[in-house]
């Protein structure tokens, strides 16, 4: 359907593909894998003809539509959200309203056999087949169903679209997409803004409806459920996979293997005949025997080893005083803006050690019930934290927080306490700060970069209480897993909010869901709450 021909794209210089090839076929799910600045989404802008390749080109069907999400944008502020994601069947409307205009202007028209009454004919035939053979659609239902889906409310479809923030903006962006059924949908970190349910609703739309997708993500079980091929970039290369993520792992684990026996066996060649010509150089009845060999090291291609970090760092808590045994606590706890109910009757009781997790619909109440814990906010009824509670939290808008003056190295450096300093480097390197990055001021960090300082501030805090508001958003999945592996040997307090259901498995052993104004404790782990969420939810969702 559309190819990647021999492309080849250079900054300043420096090469970030050379000859790249590869196809894309009609039911592709492919996942687009690859180090941050690999080249990811600048190949999938270069797909989607956002920018343009130095060499090589992008060949396909003329009829083939490509629709393509970018991480960041925002949609226009005139209209309402219904009204902005009917906008996917202008194609149509624009159709059917020329249709009407030629058929008007041929029942006024007596010159029948004029080239330009012809003309008229042949257009209106043209359109005529395309719009008919149009499968009929209710286009308003399909509207509502996308946007419920993706977790908007039927109250909200008559709002402004500037009422909403930038992540629910790229919600109705998405809608748009998958509205327009296109022949490739291109999608970079589409998972960032949605909860758990229009995520479960978007897999669903993506395996059984969408045609070819190719998806960049950090959610590890997003990216498994719904792909069946894996491009992996690096090193200016791409290695292509018929397998989903997990089934790659294990391929690229062979793939590395074989590379570095064949890199040891020719650097053993190499070395030996290094060695035959140092020994032998200017030994007359040795002159063609050495430059023999010479010849054939100049001409032999070198292996080189794909750069994938191997290290194996895994962090831990400082050690903190013990808490008392009900760090958290909440009794009939309410709280409203105005006329807008958040939740009411909400009680609950956190023990000491065990790890809970806060789920629902973006909207429900989960950040709001952290910042009454935190006592950011005013509300009705009790809730505080318990007896010498030593609390680490991370707020959505933790970045801000941070002190722009300050280094990378200085921030994390004044946070770490004990042993631990002397792995500063290495931490900040497996949370993508390396280099001259370490010494660059807080203040000139980018959105994402004060989110992964600040989480790695956090881990090197000695506290008994952990508050986490979406921690992994901008995380790629080494850090999501380093941190993950530190909060499941944290021996304190835990509680989650986090959309990544790979994240959050395996880590809560009790949900707290916000749903309808109410708080609903579910005793039992988040795995069993999201299997049996995921079966409810498609069932409501009514695909």
């Amino acid at each position: 359907m559309i190819s990647v021909d021999a492309i080849s794209v250079e900054f300043g210089g420096t090469s970030l593909f050379s000859d790249v090839n590869f196809a894309i076929n009609e039911t592709d799910k492919i996942a687009l894998m690859g180090k941050n600045g690999a080249g990811k989404s600048t190949m999938m802008k270069i797909i989607a003809g956002e920018t343009k390749a130095t060499k090589g080109h992008i060949r396909g069907t003329k009829e083939a539509k490509i629709a393509y999400l970018p991480q960041h944008l925002l949609t226009e502020d005139d209209c309402t959200v219904f009204e902005e994601t009917a906008k996917a069947f202008a194609e149509v409307s624009e159709m059917k309203n020329e249709i009407d205009a030629l058929n008007k202007e041929l029942e006024t028209r007596t010159d029948y056999e004029s080239e330009e009454y012809m003309k008229i004919i042949e257009r209106v035939t043209e359109l005529g087949d395309k719009y008919y053979s149009i499968e009929e659609i209710n286009y308003d239902s399909e509207v509502e169903k996308a946007l419920q889906g993706l977790g908007f409310k039927r109250e909200d479809f008559t709002r402004q679209t500037k009422e909403f923030s930038g992540g629910w903006r790229m919600r109705i962006e998405l809608a748009k997409i998958l509205l327009q059924k296109p022949d490739l949908i291109l999608l970079d970190e589409p998972t960032n803004h949605i909860d758990i349910e229009s995520v479960i609703w978007l897999e669903d739309f993506l395996v059984n409806k969408a045609k070819a997708v190719i998806v960049i993500s950090h959610d590890k079980a997003f990216i498994d459920n719904i792909t069946n091929r894996t491009i992996e970039i690096t090193m200016g290369k791409i290695y292509d996979y018929k397998a989903n993520y997990t089934h790659y792992l294990q391929l690229r684990t062979e793939r590395m293997e074989h590379q570095l026996k064949a890199y040891k066996e020719q650097q053993k060649i190499i070395a030996d005949n290094q060695a035959f010509i140092d020994r032998f150089k200017g030994t007359y009845s040795k002159t063609n025997q050495v430059a023999s060999r010479e010849r054939m090291l100049e001409k032999l291609p070198v292996i080189e080893i794909d750069e994938v970090d191997t290290s194996a760092l895994r962090l831990s808590f400082p050690p903190s005083s013990r808490s008392g045994d009900y760090p958290v606590t909440a009794k009939d706890l309410c709280k409203s803006y105005d006329d807008h109910i958040v939740f009411k009757d909400a009680n609950m009781s956190i023990e000491r050690g065990e790890k809970v997790a806060f789920v629902g619909r973006n909207g429900e109440g989960k950040s709001t019930m952290i910042k009454a814990i935190m006592g950011e906010i005013d509300f009705e009824g009790e809730c505080a934290l318990g007896h010498n509670a030593k609390v680490g939290y991370f707020a959505q808008n933790q970045a801000a927080l941070l002190d722009p003056e300050l280094t990378v190295f200085q921030t994390v450096d004044n946070a770490a306490e004990g042993d631990i300093r002397t792995q500063i480097k290495n931490i900040l390197g497996r949370f993508m700060f390396s280099g001259d990055n370490m010494d660059k001021k807080v203040g000139l960090l980018s959105g994402g970069e004060k989110t992964r300082l600040a989480m790695v501030k956090l881990l090197l805090e000695p506290v008994n209480v952990l508050i986490l508001d979406e921690p992994t958003n901008h995380l790629d999945i080494k850090s999501k897993d380093i941190l993950k592996g530190a909060l499941q040997d944290f021996d304190g307090t835990l509680i989650l909010v986090s959309h990544d259901r790979d994240f959050l498995q395996g880590l809560a052993n009790k949900v707290f869901e916000f749903k309808d104004q109410r708080v609903i404790e579910h005793f039992e782990t988040i795995d069993a709450f999201l299997e049996r969420n995921r079966i409810a939810s498609l069932k409501e969702i009514d695909l």
